[in-house]
């Protein structure tokens, strides 16, 4: 396979066998190597070393240090940095959506899209470095100014998830950089390379502006990095993406030692199919959402919740669909459906499949593992659909995988009960074209889950909006809106401009 888009981000180094990694890209003693391996061919992409203790230690004081002087830049030249790496990605867009789709094995158009995403949210951090903004209150004491400010956390820490290896990490560095933070990321051990590339990218442009040194920090290894993270008080904020479980640790860890976390955890999303859905909108919406980056998306439909008029004429719908969807090399154009991450999540894959028949689930879609040409990494599944009673308990819990769950309905307030009985809350939507169907679902008395849509899927949102859901999936925000807050503290001042010192609640207190 062609792989010159590593030439492009300047990684044919790890082609060749020679390692890099940690931020500083240093090996000592306590080093070891991470091999990372394309679901697409099962063929190694290059390695990395996996960050040692003492290299950790060393990443964490450069950026106290970095933070001292990065906080007293003004936000909108911080703000400049971040549009000329949003140039830089744009310059990189079609090798880093390769290397995305190649690394990770979502679809070439999904890495694409990706680091779109990234680019996005570069012009979006742009914006916000001159909105940064305060309020001022009214006082009750003569001759005094009440008002708030938004001063910058420190060291955030980011975790990030295979599925979505480049993205996530910009949700959270460019706000966080905007206003005033340094960051240390931690990408998935499964997707290493990703994070080689954008450090790259980023440090190139933060030598070109003289930006000190330890602003952008790249931490690779298991998860016993990310507790050594979790555990530091040096990060005020620790931004992670992954499991429910995974999730729980994060938040009890940084809890203990009162520090601040955005947790973005398991979705197991749900579209609610009204009598009155637009059915050729439904099937591209439901299509998508279950197979798109095979399933892994944190966003991706699990569950179709379809009104019983309409519950035939939508199943035959999407068995129609799913008999055109192609599998295979996600690099090809031509191909819907690229593999799962690895083998780990085949046999998850697989197992759940057998418990879906033993807990009486029936099969309108059968599904399986490829084998043959083109199929030799092990990693490529067939999309399942499997018709389930709502309580069916493989119904709620998060298969990573393009598994999709019919359920019947027979009225709109059962259909929203079905969907918010799971334990996560993250996307939702329903197809109607029924206004009165529409605002119910978006009511208080609807959806439960941070993201909920009306006549779109559950699947890819917009950074303007605030990323994010509630119960098990961890109630962060992470993007758009307000979410930049999280990455800050709000500090209240008070400002006596007269000649007395009144004291507030009328005390008295003379001297």
């Amino acid at each position: 396979m062609n792989l010159e888009f590593l030439h492009e981000l300047g990684l044919s180094k790890l082609n060749s066998g020679t390692s890099t990694g940690d931020t500083w890209g240093k090996q000592d003693e306590a080093s070891e190597i991470i091999t990372s391996l394309s679901p697409v061919n099962g063929k190694e992409i290059g390695q990395v070393y996996s960050t040692s203790p003492e290299a950790y230690e060393n990443v964490v004081e450069a950026a106290e240090e970095a933070f001292k002087e990065w906080r007293t830049w003004p936000a909108p030249k911080r703000g400049e940095i971040v549009r000329q790496i949003g140039n830089a990605l744009r310059d990189k867009k079609e090798a880093l959506g390769k290397l995305v789709s190649y690394e990770m094995g979502k679809s070439y158009q999904e890495g694409l899209g990706e680091v779109q995403e990234m680019i996005d949210i570069c012009d979006f951090a742009v914006g916000l470095s001159r909105q940064l903004y305060g309020l001022t209150m009214v006082s009750e004491r003569p001759n005094h100014k009440l008002s708030e400010k938004w001063h910058p956390l420190g060291v955030v820490g980011i975790i990030s998830a295979f599925n979505f290896p480049v993205a996530v990490w910009s949700w959270n560095s460019m706000i966080a950089w905007v206003c005033g933070d340094v960051c240390i990321w931690k990408p998935s051990e499964k997707a290493p390379i990703c994070g080689v590339a954008c450090q790259k990218i980023v440090q190139e442009v933060f030598a070109a502006n003289n930006v000190p040194e330890g602003v952008s920090c790249l931490v690779n290894g298991d998860s016993s990095v990310g507790q050594w993270m979790t555990q530091d008080h040096r990060l005020p904020l620790i931004s992670a993406t992954g499991s429910t479980r995974m999730g729980k640790a994060v938040a009890a860890t940084v809890g203990a030692r009162l520090g601040k976390t955005i947790l973005e955890l398991g979705g197991n999303n749900a579209i609610i199919v009204s009598e009155h859905a637009d059915i050729k909108m439904t099937t591209i919406g439901a299509v998508f959402g279950a197979v798109g980056t095979c399933g892994q998306r944190c966003t991706s439909t699990r569950r179709l919740i379809i009104h019983s008029s309409k519950y035939d004429q939508v199943k035959d719908a999407l068995v129609q669909a799913y008999a055109q969807l192609k599998i295979g090399n996600p690099l090809d154009a031509s191909n819907h459906i690229g593999p799962l991450i690895d083998t780990d999540a085949v046999e998850m894959y697989s197992d759940a499949l057998e418990n879906i028949t033993k807990h009486g689930g029936q099969f309108v879609v059968e599904g399986g593992v490829l084998e043959g040409a083109g199929y030799e990494s092990g990693c490529y599944v067939k999309p399942a659909i499997a018709e389930v009673e709502p309580n069916n308990p493989m119904a709620e819990v998060e298969t990573f995988a393009p598994i999709l769950y019919l359920m019947k309905y027979d009225s709109l307030e059962d259909a929203i009960d079905i969907q918010n009985s799971v334990p996560q809350g993250l996307s939702s939507a329903i197809m109607t074209q029924n206004v009165r169907e529409m605002e119910l679902f978006l009511s208080e008395s609807g959806s439960d889950c941070g993201i909920a849509n009306v006549n779109i899927g559950t699947s890819g949102a917009e950074i303007g909006g605030a990323f994010g859901g509630e119960k098990e999936t961890g109630g962060g925000r992470e993007s758009g809106s307000d979410s930049w807050k999280a990455y800050m503290r709000r500090q209240t001042n008070t400002v006596n401009y007269g000649t007395d010192l009144p004291l507030a609640q009328g005390i008295e207190f003379n001297l």
